[in-house]
């Protein structure tokens, strides 16, 4: 028996509640030595609170082994509040410098893409989860002035930097050994510059890895045009968060994205979530699609050193969508939330026995 893993669930607004049951569901299936824990941290607590979580929040979450976390999003709340009162703070309390976006098209899925198949279609986005960006430093100057301005600055240390492309070169040394950088050097006259020397610095430390560095608009239209020639992308904090929406989309919709937020020591939990937002115009109506939020819980168990059960799950999704017989509205069926979870479930557990 494998030790017994704390787990905390963040389950959030709209179908974040929906799904997040659907992934403990098959877990649990396939690992029964998981303790649960939920915490209602959530858009709606804000409203009822003025906080999306309490102050000692990652305090709270520290002494859990790894987070389940649900989308996030209510009318009402403004994202930034939704933000930065709940998701970035504990990515960064726990040093979560890695965000992991794996896309690829699942079976019975169809591509936007046309005539593009899965051989086509399986790309590792590394995204830097910490700075850049996204940053907090900046404000507003002159409120209701005519000389009103804005100034938001973006971050980029040589820690930040060299650390999650160096992540990145060791995750292209384990998959095709093909590295392609964003970056928009040619418009923005310091960070870019800076993230590309390092980037060829530490490219000199992989000369198995064929690199590539693409402006990242050129890159966008590569990611439609010529998903094949691409293998692990590595960007910014903005960068990787827009490219991996659009790579998720092509490759079936963020209905079938998961996404790791990582502390690679593992000193800290790391906490893992589905790409796609809360759609609260259809939460508690049973047809949500669980595969992202499920996929979210394999990669937390191949994090936790759980490969087999990981591997169960990963392929108790593809053979469920693969047969075809039992889908949620959006891939063309009629199940709902939980047939579908409890399919993958009972696959799952089957794989395991």
């Amino acid at each position: 028996m494998s030790a017994v893993y704390r787990i905390a669930t963040i389950p959030g607004d709209g179908i974040g509640v929906d799904v997040t049951a659907e992934a403990v569901k098959v877990l649990d299936a396939v690992l029964p030595n998981i303790e649960w824990t939920e915490f209602d941290w959530s858009c709606e607590q804000y409203l009822r609170t003025g906080a999306m979580m309490p102050a000692d929040g990652p305090a709270r979450l520290a002494v859990f082994d790894s987070i389940l976390l649900g989308a996030v999003g209510f009318p009402g709340v403004p994202d930034h509040i939704s933000l930065w009162g709940l998701l970035i703070p504990l990515r960064r309390a726990f040093g979560q410098y890695v965000n992991l976006r794996p896309v690829r098209l699942l079976p019975g899925t169809e591509s936007a893409l046309r005539g593009r198949g899965a051989d086509d279609l399986d790309i590792l986005i590394v995204r830097e989860n910490s700075e850049g960006e996204y940053s907090e430093i900046g404000g507003t100057h002159n409120p209701g002035r005519p000389d009103e301005f804005v100034v938001q600055e973006s971050i980029f240390t040589r820690t930040g930097c060299e650390r999650i492309i160096r992540y990145a070169f060791e995750q292209a040394g384990r998959r095709g050994r093909k590295l392609c950088s964003a970056t928009k050097s040619n418009g923005l006259i310091h960070s870019m510059p800076y993230w590309d020397s390092v980037f060829e610095r530490i490219a000199t430390e992989y000369p198995d890895v064929q690199t590539r560095q693409m402006h990242v608009d050129a890159l966008a239209a590569e990611i439609v045009l010529h998903p094949d020639r691409l293998d692990v992308i590595v960007g910014s904090n903005l960068f990787g968060d827009i490219l991996s929406d659009l790579a998720a989309a092509v490759t079936g919709g963020l209905g079938l994205a998961p996404s790791g937020n990582i502390a690679p020591g593992r000193e800290t939990p790391s906490m893992f979530e589905a790409v796609h937002g809360s759609a609260p115009d259809i939460a508690g109506q049973g047809i949500a699609n669980p595969v992202a939020q499920i996929l979210a819980g394999a990669m937390m168990l191949d994090h936790l050193g759980e490969s087999a059960a990981a591997e169960a799950v990963d392929r108790a999704v593809c053979d469920v969508l693969g047969k075809g017989e039992v889908l949620t509205p959006d891939l063309g069926g009629t199940a709902t939330t939980a047939e579908l979870g409890s399919s993958i479930a009972e696959r799952a557990a089957s794989l395991v026995g």
